[in-house]
């Protein structure tokens, strides 16, 4: 599936009664509704950058002129990814989902707001990969008190040093090099050995959002605050040129969310991850 980069308003994909599923490629129009709750959706908002517009595909439910739900299925990476959020209850978007599976792709990894994944397991198989919070930063002063002074700016010289950190302390991340392009990259060292990183998954001076990502200490590093320090060197940056900072995190990561709390950090929403394929 490609955007249709540059064509404003929308377009008509099924219709029922009152109620219409529309492919949208005015950006307008998107942000508008997904103001509506900026951290629930912030990937989405950053999503809506020239950065990665290109690879973003959005429907909405519509009631007349107005959009009830919304959804990103984001195409750049090797499985697609769908973000579906929505603020309880969640009958509406369960129902646009339902209406929206014809036009998915057969596997696709899926963001979506609890009681959500229910939609799919008739029809697919459904991997679940565990519960996770979005959480926001909404005090940005705890950060001023961690020492960051052995944390300096990484860059695309740094590549090959960055996937030899994460093939040792974070297989299977969700590394995009392309984001050192922003200058959000963040490393600590001992001697001349990275230690620590801590990234963006998005990032957009346009929009004023930012999701943190692919944080992570080498494992003999690890409980001295090495990954604490990244992020609030990353976060103290940020706050030059974004209004809206957040990050997603597994429940059960009790550690890394401790240290976000101690950042400033704090739980907007909750939702589930998984895969998702369709049934031979």
């Amino acid at each position: 599936m490609t955007n249709k980069t540059g064509i404003k308003g929308s377009s008509v994909v099924s219709h029922r009664s009152s109620k219409k599923i529309v492919s949208l490629h005015d950006k307008e129009e998107i942000e508008h509704v997904l103001r509506r709750n900026t951290y629930l959706h912030i990937y989405s908002i950053g999503d809506l950058d020239d950065f990665f517009w290109e690879n973003t595909v959005w429907y909405a439910l519509k009631e007349g002129s107005e959009i009830r739900q919304i959804v990103l299925l984001y195409t750049a990476l090797e499985i697609p990814t769908l973000l579906a959020f929505t603020e309880p209850p969640v009958d509406q978007m369960r129902a646009f989902l339902e209406s929206l599976r014809s036009l998915l792709p057969r596997r696709f990894y899926a963001h979506l707001t609890e009681g959500l994944r229910e939609v799919f397991e008739a029809d697919y198989d459904v991997r679940c990969h565990g519960t996770y919070y979005k959480m926001a930063l909404t005090d940005k002063s705890p950060m001023r008190a961690v020492d960051t002074s052995n944390v300096s700016r990484l860059s695309t010289s740094d590549l090959e040093e960055i996937r030899d950190l994460y093939r040792v302390s974070y297989p299977g991340n969700w590394f995009d090099p392309r984001m050192l392009e922003t200058g959000h990259y963040y490393g600590a060292r001992e001697g001349s050995k990275l230690i620590g990183v801590a990234g963006v998954h998005i990032y957009s001076a346009k929009y004023r959002v930012a999701a943190l990502g692919n944080v992570t200490t080498h494992p003999r590093y690890r409980s001295k605050g090495v990954a604490t320090a990244c992020c609030a060197r990353l976060c103290a940056e940020l706050s030059h040129n974004t209004d809206h900072v957040g990050l997603n995190v597994k429940a059960e990561n009790t550690s890394a969310i401790a240290s976000y709390t101690r950042l400033g950090f704090e739980p907007a929403a909750i939702y589930e991850e998984c895969t998702v394929e369709l049934k031979k």
